[in-house]
């Protein structure tokens, strides 16, 4: 068991604001880590999900998000990257065992591990990305020392749903997911809702693929590996003649590209969680957008507030309100998209900040 100081008491304050969490940066410590010029006796660490730091998506951008706080603080930071499944509880052992004074876990997967970890070790802080840590499903995180850090990207996924029914001249899109989980499928329905409203509105008919909302089930590869699977996966909405792809689960996004590719066609993708024009240049040809999250602002406030002694366990929900979530410019596609295109999406924002568009999601109020 580590024996450590609470930095700060654990309360139940009130939801975050919108500015919060995502306000803008502290000024610079002093040399030392601290205003005081005294070094800082924190050390931040953090456990990937199976796919790495590399991975140019949500673990990536965590990632960014301690380096970047621990840079300010003046402290080390500790990462280890999980293979598999099988190496989240040995690796939040590991680094409970090393001292660490907050623990950030990326993804859902490591959801049942972070709850078992925080509870053996009340004195540590932990923070968990795109997961609410209520296994029991009581509406409550399961231990006070966790904050969840989540996002309700059906709002933004809304967004470009309607911008890929504007831009398809087959009148068919599609999607397809890693795993059914909530925080996979809040893009695929996000998107259809988005489609669906552009058809509602303009009258013209486009088809989802690979999304059905109300079985609320649809195309997944089974995993979060860019594999062959994946591939097949995503050839398989191409049959189906879309010309917009959206793959939601990380990795998964390369083999979609590969499809794409080996097709021949003018197919048109839409990133996630990053703004994958600028993380993966490689595929910055293909992307019409992305679905963001700020994964490496939320962390990076997280991680910050824990080094000042102002660790809150308040679930944190990034929201279009917020900035906490929103759609990367077209890039490459800025002179394919109709010239009214993005004036109609800032009008929609609007109204969807305002409630005059309902968005469905599990994270809606």
């Amino acid at each position: 068991m580590k024996v450590t100081t609470k930095k700060a008491a654990i309360g139940g304050l009130a939801l975050l604001s919108s500015a919060a969490l995502l306000a803008g940066c502290a000024s610079a410590p002093d040399e030392g880590g601290s205003s005081s010029g005294e070094a800082i006796d924190f050390l931040p660490c953090m456990v990937s999900d199976a796919g790495g730091f590399d991975d140019k998506s949500f673990n990536q951008l965590g990632f960014e998000g301690i380096t970047k706080a621990a840079d300010e603080l003046g402290v080390e930071v500790k990462t280890v990257e999980s293979k598999d499944e099988t190496e989240y509880a040995p690796n939040l052992t590991s680094l409970v065992d090393q001292g660490c004074d907050l623990i950030v876990t990326v993804g859902f997967a490591l959801s049942a591990a972070t709850v078992e970890s925080a509870t053996a070790n009340p004195d540590v802080e932990y923070v968990i990305i795109d997961d609410a840590a209520d296994n029991d499903f009581d509406g409550k995180t399961d231990a006070e020392n966790i904050k969840p850090i989540l996002f309700d990207t059906a709002q933004a996924a809304f967004l470009a749903g309607y911008a890929s029914a504007d831009f398809t001249k087959t009148n068919v899109v599609g999607t397809y997911g890693g795993m059914n989980f909530p925080t996979v499928s809040i893009f695929m329905d996000g998107f259809a809702q988005g489609v669906d409203y552009y058809t509602q509105e303009k009258g013209k008919a486009v088809k989802v693929v690979g999304w059905d909302r109300a079985a609320q089930d649809g195309s997944f590869t089974g995993g979060f590996e860019a594999n062959d699977t994946a591939r097949q996966t995503a050839q398989a909405l191409i049959d189906q003649n879309i010309d917009v792809l959206l793959p939601v689960g990380g990795p998964i996004y390369q083999s979609g590209a590969a499809a794409v590719r080996d097709s021949g066609r003018d197919i048109a993708m839409v990133g996630v969680d990053a703004d994958l024009t600028q993380t993966d240049p490689s595929v910055a040809d293909l992307i019409l957008t992305s679905i963001l999250k700020g994964i490496d602002v939320a962390t990076y406030d997280s991680v910050l507030a824990a080094g000042k002694g102002d660790f809150d366990p308040t679930p944190y929900v990034g929201t279009l309100e917020n900035d906490g979530v929103g759609m990367a410019p077209f890039h490459d596609f800025e002179s394919k998209v109709s010239s009214s295109l993005q004036g109609e999406l800032d009008d929609l924002k609007a109204k969807i900040i305002s409630g005059d568009v309902k968005v469905e999601s599990y994270l809606a109020g």
